[in-house]
């Protein structure tokens, strides 16, 4: 079957968007390829077409646990063969995946970059039919750029074991130097790249300067109709700027990544359902969202780079109509900044005093660590040493950069139940509802083995079969959970840290300049950048993003703010011109007053005024005495005559 025969059958679609038919010849002629696409631009396509088409298995490294799942979702649906392994998962499972990936015929094995390092997954990975490697979010390989996780690098050691089998690199956001770094890291065969225009001509970017963001908020969401995501710097205004849009009688919910799983799920549903307008989030929402018909974009505070914003921007219009990509601005956002640059390269002996006070929180050994794997809760550990969150994230952050840890923001642990009851003790059972009966009849239909050991769930998928919401499904488990009727143990994210090496000294920590001084430079100018954007009201907004990722484009957008206001000078300019030309030739016939001036006049006595006042300034036009003179006393007295004369 050919690659147009796969896409019609399995997703109905006639024809290829943009790159994605070359980026697929590319990939499926055996060369490493690297494919610059725009969120939203159809990544996905691009390898798992491919990969139905060729022998074996394809490797998918992503280290986005949630659109890991969803995609493998989705495959399963079309009634394709996929499985996925990350953090999340316990031994005994990852083992029962990886051996069905030898022996069962499956065509994808989504996998997180912390798990291809592994001794387990490469000794399994030996024996696997690999087709190609796909390394999704491909930016994080590069230490240029603005995501890089250590963790991609132990790609490396994956293409060591497959020398023969190519490499397909996918991003949505990567400069000149970072496209280089990528291939370089992965190892290329020869530079092989893709490009699709970052170009959204239907999307609208403005900055609005503002010293009231709140008001001016509340008028934009009133101006622009339709669903809307607004992004907020911190948990707190998720909850303040909620509260402020639903009192002007908009409805509205927020979203950050301190929300219980269940809440969120339901929330990012109502909101991609259109049941509630407008989501207010911190950056925690977006991955994996593909609702098409957001009509505009805010953010309340800068974000910390291009490369950020764009991708957050880019949320908008997928569907192609006209969209808008607002920033509102202000000078203490330029202070901000400055503080979230501190708080993410805290000074080096912080950076030891958490490293040996997490020591003391785990009660860890000198000497001891190597691969321990202990669940992180930031705000307890804050708590009992007197610490700040945010500075304490920069320091583990950093720590990862140099090799003592792997500070993970999230390890997903989905839901499980078991069924305490024999099946036929379930049968007789009578003091269930309706809604329990019907997710006790849901959860036997989707799953099996749940009377002999803990199986995975999702609420979701229970609430959509059942026809009830997460938020309902979760609350029947939790009930038959008091009942004894399951043991059910909710999903929930969990941020982790995995020792990479034993303990060491406090003072023998080494922070060298690759890791320190030289990203905090990066980090500087990305911000920097951010603020010359948002700061500067000469170059058109999308030539501006356009030009920072390498792309060049003739012509000014012609729709952001920038361009507007040159239309506007330029339209008022030409009227000047018209108005100037009709007072010269009317002044050629000799002195005349204010007041005759404006008989017979296209032109209202305000704009009449304004244009005197510019000529008399220039000394463009002399007059005599009594007249119209180069005199400010005189031009305010013209100014209120024509003002009041209408003729």
């Amino acid at each position: 079957m050919n690659h147009l025969d796969i896409l019609r059958q399995y997703w109905g679609y006639d024809s290829f968007r943009g790159i994605q038919e070359e980026i697929i010849q590319s990939i499926s002629r055996g060369e490493d390829t690297l494919g610059l696409m725009p969120t939203g631009g159809g990544k996905s396509i691009t390898f798992q077409v491919p990969a139905l088409a060729m022998e074996g298995l394809c490797l998918v490294i992503t280290p986005l646990i949630a659109l890991m799942k969803d995609q493998v979702q989705n495959l399963r649906k079309r009634g394709l063969r996929a499985l996925a392994i990350h953090a999340g998962m316990a031994r005994e499972e990852v083992i029962r995946t990886l051996d069905n990936c030898i022996f069962g015929n499956y065509k994808f094995l989504y996998v997180s970059p912390e798990r291809i390092g592994t001794e387990l997954f490469q000794r399994k990975l030996r024996k696997m039919h690999v087709s190609f490697i796909t390394v999704d979010e491909s930016h994080c390989i590069s230490q240029w750029g603005y995501d890089f996780r250590p963790a991609y690098l132990r790609i490396a050691e994956v293409r060591a074991l497959l020398p023969n089998v190519p490499v397909l690199a996918l991003t949505a956001t990567a400069t000149p130097e970072v496209v280089k770094d990528i291939q370089l890291r992965l190892g290329f065969r020869r530079p092989n790249v893709f490009r699709m225009s970052f170009e959204r001509r239907n999307l609208a970017y403005v900055v609005r300067r503002t010293d009231s963001k709140q008001d001016e908020l509340i008028r934009i969401l009133k101006r622009i109709e339709g669903s809307a995501i607004v992004y907020v710097r911190n948990r707190r205004l998720c909850k303040e700027m909620t509260e402020l849009i639903q009192s002007h009688g908009i409805s509205a919910d927020y979203y950050h990544a301190g929300l219980d799983d269940v809440t969120r799920d339901v929330r990012q549903q109502l909101w991609s359902k259109g049941e509630t307008r407008v989501m207010v989030a911190t950056n925690a929402f977006g991955m994996g969202i593909d609702k098409p018909d957001v009509r505009l974009v805010l953010h309340l505070d800068l974000p910390d780079s291009i490369e950020a914003y764009f991708q957050e921007a880019g949320r908008a219009g997928r569907d192609g109509q006209k969209a808008s990509a607002i920033v509102l601005y202000n000078r203490s956002d330029d202070l901000q900044l400055k503080k979230r640059l501190d708080s993410s390269f805290p000074e080096k002996e912080y950076i030891r005093e958490v490293y040996e006070k997490l020591q003391y929180y785990y009660q860890m050994a000198m000497g001891d660590g190597l691969g321990c794997v202990r669940e992180f809760d930031i705000d307890d550990f804050c708590r009992k040493f007197k610490l700040f969150p945010v500075p304490v994230d920069g320091a583990l952050r950093l720590l990862t950069q140099a090799g003592y840890l792997e500070y993970t923001e999230e390890r997903d642990n989905a839901s499980r139940i078991r069924f305490l009851l024999l099946r036929d003790e379930l049968y007789r059972l009578r003091e269930m509802d309706t809604d329990s009966e019907k997710v006790v009849q849901g959860v036997l239909r989707l799953y099996t083995g749940l009377f002999s050991d803990y199986v995975f769930i999702r609420e979701t998928a229970i609430a959509s079969f059942c026809n009830l919401t997460p938020q309902q499904v979760y609350e029947v488990l939790i009930r038959l959970g008091k009942l004894r009727i399951i043991s059910y143990i909710p999903h929930r994210r969990t941020p982790y840290i995995i020792y990479t090496r034993e303990r060491v000294e406090r003072d023998r920590i080494q922070l060298p300049p690759s890791v320190y001084e030289e990203r905090k430079a990066r980090y500087e100018a990305r911000m920097k950048a951010v603020v010359q954007y948002a700061s500067q009201q000469t170059v058109c907004r999308s030539r501006f993003l356009l030009d920072y990722f390498g792309e060049k484009v003739d012509q000014p957008c012609g729709q952001c703010d920038v361009c507007l206001d040159v239309q506007t000078a330029i339209g008022q300019s030409n009227r000047e011109q018209e108005v100037a030309r009709y007072l010269i030739a009317r002044l050629s016939q000799g002195p005349c007053r204010a007041v005759e001036l404006g008989a017979g006049s296209p032109w209202s006595p305000e704009v009449l005024a304004q244009v005197l006042q510019q000529f008399i300034n220039q000394e463009l036009v002399r007059c005599q005495d009594g007249y119209l003179v180069p005199d400010h006393l005189r031009i305010k007295q013209m100014n209120n005559t024509l003002s009041s004369k209408n003729s």
